[in-house]
């Protein structure tokens, strides 16, 4: 049955009114930072969202998570107590418990690569974000098949300014954050800008059976520091430093699919990274220019969750507890040198990755009606290594006063180390590579055509542990996508649109899925990545942006996707036909601001998700869902005061979905649910000096 999305009164009497506001200003021009060459939004021929530093304060709170929902055919995986598994037109990972990392999204913060391990995407100070989608395959090659975000903190300016905020909101949550930079010298050629700022909530769960309301709570700290040095004509020099540390909670799922929990021994989601990043760029040649980036991170993971969501009294007269842990360190090294003139660029990439992992599991089960006992004690340590060494180029044909043809590629080699407790070894090794072909077409003064053709690629591997006979290696998957599309701005760059239509065919299409292999032990479930067939994707992706008066700023977003397996079957099911997981028809955004000149402003978002299914291993499904975001408040050149509301007419809705049996005795299959936030009302000060 079609769905029908009906703006509520306020929202149409919003739109009515900002179209007869006049002495509208300009939109500002957006210039990508994930690019090769930071140009403008409109001159890339790419489906891109960028979002700024404004759009970022006031319709998110905290978290790069609360930002999904108003970018095109972006969705993410709830498994976790924050976002680190996301997916771009329907392609993308939606958990990994174990084995070697390999994302399909990647996602990098000031250039320090945090691909799939993006919990500490935290937004205090952060001027701007930027969601690419499609294969990257010239750009970032296998750890962006499906797509890439990029997170800029705020670039050091030469005069001295600073913001302090502090926020309090229900679910006892309050956050404070300070933020200062400006020139360390006299002639401005030393510029600093550092942050730093500390959250804390209880995560919306109540515990009944240990009487505590903070079991899934947020305790998240972040600290960054960038420094640009002009060091001469020629020379500029970008240091980033930054620091993360995610104490967060994990006791998110109910027995009932409510925000009731039971579990007697709650997990951890946390994850401590620190990271720095270089990025040297050199203009003194006459037709070349020469930019180095260098990249290091270290992140300690913990992630822990009550197996059987249940306590002793839950399970009376059975005895049923069990308990899974893992443990994660990943370090990460980078460097790449690029060069570029007028029409070409070249350059090399390396990258070295090591993840060691250590994972646990331990359980005990006795039914007394069966006399039956059984228990679980196992662990394993694992070793990996991955080494990438890539080299790239761009090149572009002038075929007139206003068409640009342009072609990319990307050759790629990677080879692994792996080794387990369990006496697993493997060092495979493979050659991948992807590049695009661009054709621009400037149709006026105002609108520019686009039509791409890319390739891109992720890197096979193996399965860990217990897998089904012959799914043990898993080879490397390509994906080809054909893109059209426009962008255009009318009305002195007042009112802009972008569309675009794509197809995407994914060849030995990875799918990572899982059965459990005993009804009765919860954590015995076999994850495992295989390939299908094929899978295609094919869709729409629509924005604009509109300022019609000095006072408003309106902007809706589309996203239309189907995305499908052609032949996929798994131990337990036949996908062949069926949509992917986390992969929704469509999402939408509208909103609005209007901004008075005396200081006061009011600002509505509305964002739209259709259902989707929540894995593979089954077909059960989320529900579709609208979501209201509302703020108002006061603001001056040097304070603001705002009360906002999240989630405004507290709609439930789930964000990840597990169907497996676990309640005894019986371990009938039921569909168990996290779900997302709830309402949070709250109130934020903020001081610009």
């Amino acid at each position: 049955m079609p769905t029908t999305l009906r703006l509520p009164p306020f929202i149409a009497a919003f739109v009515l009114l900002a179209s007869s506001s006049t002495g509208a200003e300009v939109i500002d021009e957006i210039v990508v930072r994930a690019d090769f060459r930071g140009r403008s939004a409109s001159e890339l021929p790419a489906s891109i969202t960028v979002i700024d530093a404004q759009q970022i304060e006031e319709r998110a709170v905290q978290h790069f998570e609360e930002l999904v929902n108003s970018v095109p055919n972006l969705n993410w995986s709830g498994d976790g107590q924050r976002s680190r598994y996301f997916q771009i037109r329907g392609a993308g990972e939606l958990e990994q418990y174990q084995g070697a990392p390999n994302p399909s999204v990647g996602f990098l913060i000031d250039d320090i690569d945090f691909s799939g391990i993006g919990s500490i995407a935290t937004l205090f100070d952060m001027q701007q974000v930027e969601v690419l989608r499609g294969p990257q395959g010239t750009r970032y090659g296998a750890n962006a098949l499906a797509g890439l975000i990029y997170l800029q903190s705020t670039t050091p300016q030469p005069d001295w300014a600073g913001v302090a905020q502090v926020m309090v909101a229900d679910d006892d949550a309050w956050s404070a954050g300070l933020a200062l930079g400006g020139a360390l010298n006299a002639n401005e050629t030393l510029l600093l800008r550092a942050s730093l700022q500390q959250h804390q909530s209880d995560g919306f769960r109540n515990n009944a059976y240990l009487r505590r309301d903070d079991t899934n709570g947020r305790d998240e700290a972040t600290a960054r520091a960038r420094l640009r040095w002009l060091a001469s004509y020629n020379w500029t020099i970008d240091l980033t430093l930054m620091y993360a540390d995610i104490e967060d909670g994990y006791d998110a799922f109910a027995l009932d699919n409510s925000f009731t929990v039971l579990s007697d021994n709650p997990g951890r989601d946390a994850q401590r990274s620190t990271g720095a990043s270089a990025k040297l760029l050199y203009a003194g040649w006459e037709a070349v220019s020469l930019t180095a980036i260098s990249a290091v991170a270290d992140s300690d993971i913990d992630f822990s969750y009550d197996a059987d969501w249940g306590n002793a009294d839950s399970w009376a007269p059975v005895s049923y507890d069990y308990i899974s842990s893992n443990r994660r360190g990943r370090q990460t090294w980078s460097q790449e040198f690029r060069f570029a003139a007028a029409q070409w660029l070249a350059g090399v990439y390396a990258m070295r990755l090591q993840d060691d992992l250590d994972t646990s599991d331990r359980g005990e089960y006795y039914d007394p009606a069966y006399d039956y006992a059984d228990s679980l004690n196992s662990s394993m340590r694992s070793m990996y290594e991955a080494t990438n060494v890539a080299a790239f180029g761009q090149y572009e044909f002038v075929l007139g006063a206003n068409t640009r043809f342009s072609t990319g590629l990307r050759a790629e080699r990677r080879a692994t180390q792996y080794v387990d407790s369990n006496g697993l070894r493997g060092n495979p090794s493979e050659s991948m590579f992807g590049g695009e072909l661009a054709l621009r077409h400037d149709i006026s003064a105002i609108t520019t055509a686009y039509l791409v053709l890319s390739r891109g690629y992720k890197a096979g591997g193996f399965n860990l542990g217990v897998v089904p006979e012959g799914r043990r290696d898993f080879a490397a998957e390509h994906m080809w996508n054909l893109e059209a599309g426009f962008k255009s701005a009318w009305l002195e760059n007042r009112l802009q649109l972008d569309a675009s239509l794509f197809f995407a065919r994914r060849d030995e299409q990875q799918v990572r899925t899982s059965f459990q292999v005993d009804a009765g032990d919860p954590a015995s479930f076999v994850f495992f990545t295989d390939n299908a067939a094929t899978g295609v994707s094919k869709g729409l992706e629509a924005e604009l942006r509109w300022q019609p008066g000095m006072a408003w700023e309106l902007y809706a977003s589309v996203g239309l996707l189907d995305a499908s397996f052609n032949r996929f079957v798994t131990p337990q099911v036949d996908l062949s036909g069926r949509q992917q997981a986390h992969a929704p028809d469509y999402n939408l955004a509208i909103g609005g601001r209007y901004a008075h000149a005396s200081g006061f402003f009011g600002r509505v978002d509305l964002t739209a998700r259709d259902s989707f299914y929540f894995d593979v291993s089954h077909d059960e499904r989320s529900e579709a869902y609208v979501l209201a975001n509302a703020r108002v408040g006061f603001a001056t050149e040097s304070w603001s005061l705002q009360l906002w509301a999240r989630n405004l007419f507290d709609r439930e809705y789930a964000v990840r979905g597990f169907y497996f049996g676990n309640e005894p005795p019986d371990f009938v299959p039921a569909l168990y649910v996290r779900l997302g936030d709830p309402r949070q009302l709250g109130v934020s000060v903020e001081l610009n000096f």
